[in-house]
């Protein structure tokens, strides 16, 4: 009996490093030959700083003016979701397509200026962005590989809507009730990069994008300024099914 047990476990001892190694194989190849990727992301987009925002920015104006409203560029950062459908060309390229959706409310008041009774003026500043993606990437690994890091870029064009909502004061100190609405889509380059692991038809990873956008504000829409700087940097982790 214990010689029948010694025969088993030497068995046993050499079969599952086999079955392991064509398990791997197995996947490996079949990564490699799926050419689709549904590719989902959750992750945090932050939005250009003060400083290197685009001359007659909104949001730079409400900032430096006369009487400029008391908030911080950062406070626009946020939670964004997307989800990108990627196809293979060859072993070591994709294109893909994709959208996201971003939206950060952020409450505001007068930085020198309050109510007659000392109370603040208070507004509402929100920003709302879908941003639709077509890009290119190279992957400096074969599909397949144990990790898969790659670069792309391409275009963006961002579906944008910004309002500020609230009480204002103006020019002869009055406080007035208003809203002020704009919207439009913008478009502009858009830089990525990542890595991601296939774990059989699946991959999981995490990646850095930069994108440049800017909108245009029509004059009648009241606003201290006529564009809306979206430039900003989004990092990822991303999930995707293969198939």
């Amino acid at each position: 009996m214990i010689k029948r047990m010694y025969a088993v476990m030497a068995l046993a001892t050499l079969l599952v490093p086999a079955a392991a190694s064509a398990q791997i194989r197995q996947v490996s190849s079949s990564s490699s030959e799926a050419p689709s990727t549904v590719n989902f992301s959750i992750g945090y987009f932050a939005l250009k700083g003060l400083d290197g925002r685009v001359n007659d920015d909104v949001l730079l104006n409400d900032l430096q003016n006369a009487q400029p409203l008391l908030f911080e560029i950062k406070d626009f950062n946020t939670v964004s979701f997307g989800g990108e459908y990627l196809l293979g060309i060859g072993r070591n390229f994709e294109a893909g397509v994709g959208l996201a959706y971003a939206q950060r409310s952020v409450p505001s008041i007068y930085a020198n200026l309050t109510r007659p009774g000392g109370a603040e003026i208070e507004q509402d500043l929100k920003l709302r962005q879908l941003p639709v993606t077509f890009t290119g990437r190279f992957l400096f690994l074969p599909r397949g590989s144990a990790v898969e890091p790659y670069i792309g870029a391409g275009l963006v064009a961002v579906r944008w809507k910004y309002s500020e909502i609230g009480d204002f004061v103006d020019e002869f100190s009055n406080i007035f009730p208003a809203r002020f609405l704009a919207d439009g889509t913008a478009v502009g380059p858009t830089v990525l990069g990542g890595v991601r692991a296939p774990v059989g038809h699946f991959t999981v990873g995490g990646e850095v994008r930069w994108q440049k956008a800017e909108g245009d504000i029509p004059v009648e829409a009241g606003f201290l300024g006529t564009k809306i700087d979206l430039g900003g940097w989004t990092t990822n982790f991303t999930f995707g099914v293969r198939f």
